[in-house]
């Protein structure tokens, strides 16, 4: 990639700008911008902000706003650039050559078969709900919010990942299990449990859908073959069509976080703590682990604000402002703080989701701000149907 020196000068490194580059997927190519030889230049404007050249296939993509998003966010958040609206991207088109060495990059990815295996659509946005330790309520803000976008309309896929903590489906009331057939090739495919949200559909997988898994009794597997688990349910299910798919995180920065950052680097990551220090400190690292794979931390949730009684005093119980300081702390927004609210306990408890309206906020800013919904259509996808038409079928 072209020199960032000037870049550098104004505290960011040539090399923390490109690994944030490494963190921009193009969707259809399911490979990053850097690698794929799209990113021309990295400079500094007289004013201080940072212009960052990007190569097109098509001077028309329809993809264009969405890179220009994912571009400025990536950028915005290395230290020392000052945030996205300090972040300029120009575009231009691709030499006949360019492409050609796009499409040899292309292919050599495809025989790869690690990151395109997944049977999740490419229009799907990928959001891993994370945080730095257990009992944040994590899980209560992914089931939360994952009902409040099918409440919008939307298709959302639930992963719950955290096999050994196990509790999407007690939460979002699910006693069904998955159902699995092996096709044609004689592989096996999970199908996601279905549950109808308003005018929305979630689709669910979780260890505890599976048949043998009980709700108090331990899931004892070692670190890779937790991994290997999580990938399971990503290449073998068949999730159909999705605009979202929420991946519930087990806590902390091990195997199936580093797993996940390799087998779909498109993920984005949503921080979750709580307004302790304590907390916020430790979700801090999960930021880090996240930058360190390349993977765009879109924002933060706090969870467990303050508590308001009947008559209105508020009492802030686990401190107050921790959420605002992580997301401070690492560049990215505050999407919201959730406070404590004994009917959304009672509610996941019940297998029925309150969705509290801060919660539906944080939907809004979610699908119109932070993780917008992609449209895929006629850009570098002509090159991949090229590329898979040259390989032929996937292998099984």
């Amino acid at each position: 990639m072209p020199s960032a020196q000037a870049a550098a000068r104004a505290g960011a490194s040539d090399a923390a700008i490109t690994n944030a580059l490494r963190g921009v997927i193009d969707p259809e190519l399911g490979d990053n911008v850097v690698d794929l030889g799209m990113v021309r230049g990295v400079t500094q404007l007289p004013d201080g902000r940072i212009e960052v050249g990007i190569a097109l296939t098509t001077a028309g993509c329809p993809l264009r706003s969405q890179l220009m998003h994912d571009v400025r966010a990536h950028v915005g958040g290395v230290p020392g650039v000052g945030g996205a609206e300090r972040v300029k991207v120009t575009f231009g088109e691709m030499t006949p050559e360019q492409k050609r060495s796009l499409m040899d990059r292309a292919r050599w990815k495809a025989t790869e078969r690690d990151e395109i295996a997944v049977d999740i659509p490419d229009s799907a946005r990928v959001v891993a709900i994370a945080s730095g330790k257990g009992g944040v309520g994590k899980s209560s803000v992914t089931v939360n919010l994952a009902t409040a976008l099918a409440l919008r309309g939307l298709t959302v896929g639930v992963l719950d990942a955290d096999i050994g903590g196990f509790s999407v489906p007690r939460m979002l009331g699910l006693d069904a299990r998955v159902d699995a057939e092996k096709d044609e090739a004689g592989k096996v495919r999970i199908t996601p449990i279905e549950k109808v949200v308003g005018d929305g559909l979630l689709k669910v997988v979780s260890m505890g859908s599976i048949e043998g898994a009980e709700e108090d009794q331990a899931i004892m597997l070692r670190g890779l073959m937790l991994n290997r688990a999580v990938q399971h349910f990503l290449e073998d299910v068949r999730w159909g069509d999705l605009d979202y798919l929420l991946i519930d995180m087990p806590p902390g920065t091990s195997d199936v976080q580093m797993g996940l950052a390799r087998m779909l680097p498109r993920t984005e990551m949503i921080i979750v703590t709580t307004p302790a220090v304590a907390a916020q400190k430790v979700a801090a690292r999960a930021a880090d682990m996240a930058q360190k794979g390349h993977l765009r931390v879109a924002g933060v949730i706090e969870n467990m604000s303050a508590f308001e009684c009947e008559h209105g005093v508020r009492y802030p119980l686990f401190g107050e402002g921790g959420g605002q300081r992580l997301a401070d702390d690492i560049g990215v927004p505050l999407l919201g703080s959730i406070p404590l609210d004994a009917s959304v306990a009672a509610g996941g408890d019940a297998g029925e989701p309150v969705v509290p309206s801060v919660v539906t906020d944080i939907a809004e800013r979610i699908v119109t701000e932070a993780i917008p919904l992609l449209t895929m259509t006629d850009c570098s996808a002509r090159l991949l149907d090229a590329v898979e038409a040259a390989l032929g079928p996937k292998p099984s």
